[in-house]
Parts: C-alpha cells; sequence; structure tokens
C-alpha cells in the first residue's frame, strides 16, 4: 500500500518508475526515489533493526532522521537512515542488529 496522493506532499509523479530492491533477500518493488522506509512499510515490513542487547524490534519513529531507530545495513553499509534514504533500482537492505557491521556485497 503506497501513498499515492500525499495531502502535504501532493502526488507521485506518474513518471516515477518501479524498481526492485532485495530486502533480506526478498525482493520487493518501490518507486524511485521514495524513502526505502515507506517502500518496506507499503508491503509490511515494518521492523527494520534489533536493539544490540535485548534484540527488540525497532521500526520507523521520527520519520524525519533525528531518531536511530529506521537504521538498516544498505548495500553493505550499517546505520544507513532509511526514512530519509531514497530508492533505487537493486539496492540490497539488511536488518540490522546493533550498530552493525561494513560487508562487502557483491556485485553482479
Amino acid at each position: 500500500m503506497n501513498i499515492l496522493d500525499h495531502p502535504i506532499l501532493g502526488e507521485v509523479e506518474a513518471a516515477k518508475r518501479k524498481v526492485t530492491l532485495f530486502v533480506n533477500g526478498r525482493s520487493i518493488e518501490a518507486y524511485e526515489g521514495q524513502p526505502i522506509a515507506a517502500a518496506l512499510m507499503a508491503v509490511g515490513i515494518k521492523s527494520f533493526r534489533q536493539t544490540a542487547r535485548k534484540q527488540q524490534d525497532r521500526g520507523i519513529f521520527c520519520g524525519i532522521g533525528r531518531c536511530t531507530d529506521c537504521m538498516m545495513t544498505v548495500n553493505g553499509e550499517p546505520n544507513v537512515r532509511t526514512c530519509v534514504t531514497s530508492v533505487a533500482e537493486g539496492m540490497v537492505v539488511e536488518t540490522q542488529i546493533g550498530l552493525g557491521s561494513w560487508r562487502e556485497i557483491p556485485h553482479e
């Protein structure tokens, strides 16, 4: 469920194309340029990271890049705030535990 006509941001441009990103190994479609967090929520993914100590789920909280609840590992880079990072074709997004760790993402 994507918001295509936002009361403040307006309508999604018809020219926006659908792209594929990979979330924990699962491919999902999203609109290019929309925030990663919005794309995940649109397909029912609400847990983005887990706390280090108790592995408690965290998801979207502030939605403006100030808190750290939406941080995920994106293309091997940990601590990416998904509420303010745009979707791009072929992104690899992974649930992060605690502070995460850097990984090399193999290129095809």
